[in-house]
This record gives C-alpha cells, structure tokens and sequence, in this order.
C-alpha cells in the first residue's frame, strides 16, 4: 500500500499539504481531469489532478464537486496553481476539511506527469516489496511447519504478519493452541466458540471472514477429508488484503496437512494397540508387547504391563465408542490397553482401575460386560467372561459383570461338567458343530433377554417381527416347549449360560 503522505512528502515534487484529514489512504493510481464532474471516469483510489480549468468562478459548487469525488472514492485531490487558479481557492479548502478529502496544492514548476511517474514507481517498488515480503512469509510458514505436532511456531509467524493473534480452537469452541501474537487479548474467545457454533454444521466449507472497526476476524476448518477436527482463528487490526489472505491460505493448508497426518499417526497406533488386546487375550504376552512397543515408539523391554487384569468388553453407537477410546486412551498403556474390534470396544485393563473405567464407558453410553479377575497370563478367560456378560446387558441393564452372573448366581452350583452337561443336552436340538443353528441361538438369547416382547427383538437381530416369530416357532419345534412358560424359558436361560459362550463356570 502507498499511502496518499507517501507521495505529498516526496522531496523531488514540491508539493504544499493544504488539508490532509486523511493521509493514510492507499493510493492505486493518479488521474487528470478538467471536468466539472469526472467522478463517471474514475474506479476509486485515485489521486486526482485538476488545473480548475471548468471552475472558475466557483464559491458553492466547490461542495457539491468534493462530494462528488468522495462518491467516487478519489483519495486526494491536487490542484494546480499559477494557471486558472493563483491560490487554492478558501471555499474548497474549507469544503475538503469539512467532507474529509486530502487536498494539496501543485506548484507551477511541477508538471502532473512528474507526479504520476513518481506515483507509479512507488506502486511498482511497494508491489515488488510486497511479493518480496510474501514469499519470505510463504518461506517461514512452511519452515514453521516441519514440526506438525507443534503448530505453534507456525500460528506465531501468520499472527505477526497480521499484526494481530493466531490460535487452533477445538469443534467445542476451547483453544487448543494459542492464541499468539501481539494482539492476543483482541483474539476474544467467546466470540470465537460462537462462531464455530454457528459454522461447524457446514463441514470443511465453513470458512468465515468478519470485519469491524474493531479488525477483522478469520475463522477457517482444518483437515482435508471428513469433519473438522479444529479451526484457525486469526485476529488482524487491518482488512483482510490479497497478502494477508495468501499467507492465510497458505497456513490453513499446512495445519491441515499437519491434522491429516496426525490422524494416520493416530489411527496406526490405535491399530497397533487392537492387535495387541487380540494377542492379549489369546495369552500371547510377549508379542503383544512387541507390537504395543511399535505403537508407542519403545523398545519391549519399557513396555509394562499390570500383572492382575480383567478384560472388559463394551459395544454401543460409533460416537459413543469413540468417546470410550479416548477415554482409555487417555489413562496410558501402564493401566490399560485398549482397542476396537470389528463393533466392539475391548480393553485388558489392571483390575484396580475397572471399577472408574466401566463408570467411564457407561457414561459415554456403552453396554458394558466385565470379565473375572486373573493373572495377565489367563487373560483369555477373563476374554470368553466378558464376552459372555456383554451377552446379557439390556439398555435397562447397561452393566453386566460376569462375577454376578456366575460367582453369585444359581451357575455356581452346577458345577463345570455338570452345568455343561445340562446345556448340551437341552440344547441338542438345535445342532451341534457344523450342523449348529447359530441364528436360532442368538433368537433365543435376545428373546429371553427381552422377555419375549418380539419388537425389541427384531430391532435388536435387525430383521422382521415376522422373521422373529418365525424362529420362536421353530425354536418351539425343536426344544418341543412353549418359551411361553416361565419354567422352560429360566431352563434356556441357564442352558445359554452354561454351554453357547464356553466360559469357565467354577468349581
């Protein structure tokens, strides 16, 4: 920008300062007109020069011509004296210090093209300065960017080429870096959260540029693919210009890129961390722990472990399960570990942390099934126990420990052969192996489980009422009872419990 005091301090011109209310404004080019009204001619940003040639005589028309070019958004005007006009005339002095047009005079030795030629110079040394200026910002921005898990280095240069503040606010509207620069305190955080609000429905597309007299305001998603996962905020006491909004760019796309590869980073660990519950649970200590080494950048040998687990399983909505993760996640891989597994949420957790954890997922909104406590080493079975009580959560019963089911519960005195004994013969109608009827014994369960109310059901299983009393109906077939009875449905009931899910039952 070349400010209109830029060219009237110029030595070389010898221009006389008549009234200046505002010498700040940037100038785009210099015009010359003789007409009593050449405001149609002109784009706006224009110095305009005039030998007053059509003005003579002028006293009241002086106003009405400033308003004119105030219309037209002409920046100064110099008139040139030693011609039509001796002296500035007092009516258009007067009539510019009222309005607010910069007015200068143009003495007789110096012609309007010596001040066009000097202004365009100006133009082309501000434009070079400022590509020269741009690419240094460009430069420093993608250097600040090398490290992707700090974004602060990078918002702190975008902030002092504004002149203003940079911060990363999360969807919720919470700073998650920043805000710095030297206008921070202007950077207001309620205004901010308020703006996500508003925006975060639109996705990637939410994008947000709000002026004041106060500055403007820039709020711009960050990632390149799904939904925001956080935004720029950028504070500058000046408009946005054409610089300010290519360095903006530029910094939105290195944040994002820095998202996207957190979140393969992310991703890739979570990965690693669900293959190591499977390897847990299967007994597989020592791999395990070779494979969460890889996750958290270890060697094995740093990888510890609790030596008394109980192994949780938890199902539920995708956010909700999301929600879970992060919250195991968050404890450290020294109390737990955690991964999903195909639409399950496991974790191999030590058992003194269980009781906060599963308060944790109940609140996040999962079913939740808590397997027995055991050495890491029988972490299996406390696998095939959780499993089990996941079976048997409701949404009115949303927490299920296996040690109530069994430990406390009718099952305890069978005993393991002679409560498996029970359950295959009373289940032997259904099938065994590969001739077994897995949908019949998942009907049964879930029917039970819901008391026979056969919407429930079908919402559950995901098929027709029809399709569900069609299995109720062969399920009677085969078992050759009514479920309707209480005695045969608590018979099913222990059958299930004894035999389907191979859990250990106990002495």
């Amino acid at each position: 920008m070349v400010p209109v005091r830029r060219v009237l301090e110029h030595p070389s011109l010898g221009l006389v300062d008549v009234a200046t209310p505002k010498p700040d404004l940037a100038v785009r080019w210099v015009a010359t007109s003789e007409l009593a009204d050449p405001s149609p001619y002109l784009e706006g940003g224009e110095i305009l020069l005039t030998t007053g040639i059509s003005t003579v005589g002028w006293d009241r028309e002086w106003l009405e011509y400033v308003d004119r070019l105030l219309l037209a958004d002409v920046v100064a005007l110099g008139l040139a004296t030693g011609l039509t006009h001796e002296v500035v005339p007092a009516a258009l002095e007067q009539a510019c210090r009222e309005r607010g047009l910069n007015l200068f005079e143009v003495p007789r030795p110096t012609s309007f093209v010596s001040i066009s030629r000097l202004t365009a110079r100006l133009l082309e040394e501000q434009a070079q300065a400022s590509a020269q200026q741009a690419l240094e910002v460009q430069r420093l921005l993608t250097r600040a960017a090398r490290r992707p898990d700090d974004p602060s280095r990078l918002l702190r240069v975008l902030a002092e080429y504004a002149q203003g503040a940079a911060g990363v606010v999360t969807p919720k509207g919470s700073w998650e870096t920043g805000p710095v620069g030297p206008g921070r305190a202007e950077l207001d955080p309620a205004a901010v959260a308020d703006e996500v609000r508003r925006v975060r429905p639109q996705g990637l597309r939410a994008a947000s540029t709000r002026s004041g007299a106060e500055g403007t305001t820039v709020l711009h998603p960050l990632g390149l693919t799904g939904t925001p996962s956080s935004y720029l905020a950028l504070w500058s006491p000046r408009p946005l210009d054409d610089r300010l909004r290519s360095a903006t760019t530029t910094a939105v796309a290195l944040l994002s890129l820095g998202v996207e590869r957190r979140r393969e980073q992310r991703a890739t660990v979570r990965r690693l961390r669900g293959r190591a519950v499977e390897l847990l649970v299967a007994d597989d200590r020592r791999t395990a722990a070779l494979v969460l080494a890889a996750a958290e950048g270890q060697s094995s040998e740093q990888i510890r472990l609790p030596r008394r687990i109980q192994v949780v399983h938890a199902r539920g909505t995708g956010n909700a399960l999301e929600t879970g993760l992060a919250a195991t996640e968050a404890s450290g891989h020294r109390a737990m570990v955690s991964g999903l597994v195909g639409e399950e949420l496991w974790v191999v957790a030590r058992a003194s942390a269980v009781r906060s954890l599963t308060e944790t997922l109940s609140e996040a909104g999962l079913e939740v099934g808590v397997g027995r406590e055991v050495d890491l080493e029988q972490a299996s079975q406390s696998h095939d126990a959780a499993r089990h009580a996941l079976a048997q959560t409701t949404p009115s019963t949303p927490l299920v420990h296996w040690d109530d089911l069994v430990d406390h519960g009718i099952l305890s005195l069978l005993g393991r052969e002679a409560g498996r004994a029970f359950a295959d013969s009373y289940l032997a109608p259904l099938g065994t192996g590969r001739s077994s009827r897995p949908e019949l014994i998942q009907t049964l369960r879930t029917f039970l489980r819901h008391h026979g109310r056969i919407g429930p059901v079908a919402a559950e299983l995901g098929v027709h009422r029809n399709t569900v009393r069609n299995r109720v109906a062969e399920l009677e077939s085969l078992l050759g009872r009514s479920l309707e009875d209480p005695h045969v449905r608590v018979h099913a009931w222990l059958a299930l419990q004894a035999g389907v899910a191979e859990v250990p039952l106990g002495s």
